[in-house]
């Protein structure tokens, strides 16, 4: 479903993705671990097309992202650390305003489905977005992801700022959604979420891809351990 094969991309001459090769299947959740200034954003903008590759390939869904990148993106849903909404709408009136944009236009029972099939409470559905947490401005994005019926889900550092039960209600969320077919890369720095969250792992330095494995084969702190002697070496 998101295939990198061979990627690289510089900056001013500085190399920030080396030779990355991902290949992500339908229905899973990867999560790519790594400091700031790892190449973990880079490598999404270049998923989502909006920054071109110096070399290698990038596919989702077998489209090919470099040539074909509009196309590309109406299969993917992207939710940034902080999910950008206009404050003075309403949560539905949100994800009406977004799906109408995107030409999909749905009744207000089923914008209220989406909403509470991606964790927002019912009571919260007509209050203006001024008074939201971040937890449930996510749950939003989420929603209008979903709306979209996207294939695929683009992650970046979304726990970050998260109280513990609102990570724990988001780490449901996208379980739940790979469950039923929606792949998804999380890109972040929390290691125990994304070992709570991912079926595989990856640890990103310096835009090389130093590690990958399961995440059923390591506990959270033998995982804490793995990164940080990375990082440190």
């Amino acid at each position: 479903m998101i295939t990198l094969n061979e990627v690289s991309k510089s900056f001013k001459g500085n190399k920030a993705i080396d030779n990355l090769s991902l290949n992500i299947v339908e229905g899973e959740i990867l999560g790519l671990l790594g400091a700031n200034g790892a190449g973990k954003s880079t490598t999404i903008n270049m998923l989502l097309g909006f920054i071109t590759p110096d070399s290698g390939q990038i596919r989702i869904s077998d489209i090919d992202v470099i040539s074909n990148s509009e196309t590309a993106r109406k299969l993917v849903g992207y939710i940034p650390e902080n999910v950008n909404l206009y404050p003075h709408l309403s949560g539905i009136e949100n994800l009406d305003y977004f799906c109408r944009i995107a030409n999909l236009k749905y009744t207000k029972s089923e914008l209220k489905e989406f909403l509470n099939t991606c964790g927002l409470e019912t009571k919260a559905h007509k209050q203006k977005v001024s008074s939201y947490s971040k937890g449930m401005r996510q749950k939003v994005g989420i929603a209008i992801a979903f709306a979209k019926k996207a294939k695929v889900l683009l992650l970046d550092e979304p726990a970050s700022g998260l109280d513990p039960l609102a990570s724990n209600e988001l780490s449901m969320l996208l379980k739940s959604l790979a469950s039923s077919g929606t792949t998804i890369l999380m890109a972040s720095h929390d290691i125990f979420r994304v070992r709570e969250v991912c079926h595989r792992i990856g640890i990103l330095k310096n835009g090389i891809l130093v590690k990958e494995l399961n995440s059923k084969d390591v506990s959270a702190n033998e995982l804490e351990a793995l990164y940080l002697k990375y990082m440190q070496n």
